[in-house]
């Protein structure tokens, strides 16, 4: 468990229960959509792996075999409820823990990657939380992200702009659509690795949300 100077003294950011009703049965619908960028996201890893804002555990089935453990980090009651169901069905063990990404309740250096998805739009301290997923990595370890992010046209950027300001994040759970992920990760010192950016769904209108980042970064092996 957390301890409880570490958790932020407001619990507004992490409590939103008609939110986590819709976003768990939302992300089931949408899983068709999802499931195989989820797949990318997550090939290739091993060992101990922790994920920030576990969500409902739609993740867990898709981490491989190679995958010794899954620390799951999810701050909001419902949504880690559906996550200790999730997994209880997948063949790779995963330890479902209460916690913000702000102030992960994990020792340092302590695994070998990190995953961050659909996470970050929605944490109140972006930095602070890239600066924790760095503290708990091992030096060289790996951070694999799937965020949204800043639309190219200057319509839907303003767009985007204009609902992180007004009613976007109180409507969806905190969710911003037009952070800079790629900037936050070089601030905080991550090394970027491979990333694309995609749109989700692939076709169909162009949503403030479809436009996504796909990639890897690490921790460089010195400060």
């Amino acid at each position: 468990m957390p301890r409880p100077s570490r958790l932020p003294k407001s619990r507004d950011a992490v409590h939103h229960p008609v939110f986590a009703r819709f976003y768990a049965r939302q992300s089931v619908a949408a899983e068709p959509v999802i499931s195989g960028h989820r797949k990318d996201l997550l090939a290739g890893l091993s060992g101990r792996v922790i994920e920030v804002g576990a969500g409902n555990g739609l993740n867990f089935a898709h981490y491989p075999g190679a995958v010794s453990e899954v620390v799951a980090i999810e701050p909001e009651r419902l949504l880690r409820k559906l996550a200790l169901s999730a997994a209880l069905r997948t063949e790779v063990p995963v330890d479902v823990v209460p916690g913000t990404a702000e102030a992960l309740p994990v020792k340092s250096e302590a695994f070998d990657a990190a995953v961050a998805s659909l996470v970050l739009c929605s944490v109140r301290d972006v930095p602070r939380a890239l600066r924790e997923l760095r503290r708990v990595l091992r030096p060289g370890g790996e951070l694999r992200f799937f965020e949204h992010g800043r639309a190219p046209g200057p319509l839907m950027s303003a767009t985007q702009r204009v609902l992180d300001r007004t009613v976007w994040p109180p409507l969806f759970g905190g969710c911003h659509v037009a952070r800079d992920t790629l900037g936050a990760l070089r601030e905080v010192g991550f090394e970027l690795g491979a990333y694309r950016r995609i749109l989700v769904p692939a076709k169909g209108p162009r949503l403030p949300t479809s436009y996504c980042v796909i990639g890897t970064a690490r921790r460089p092996d010195a400060p």
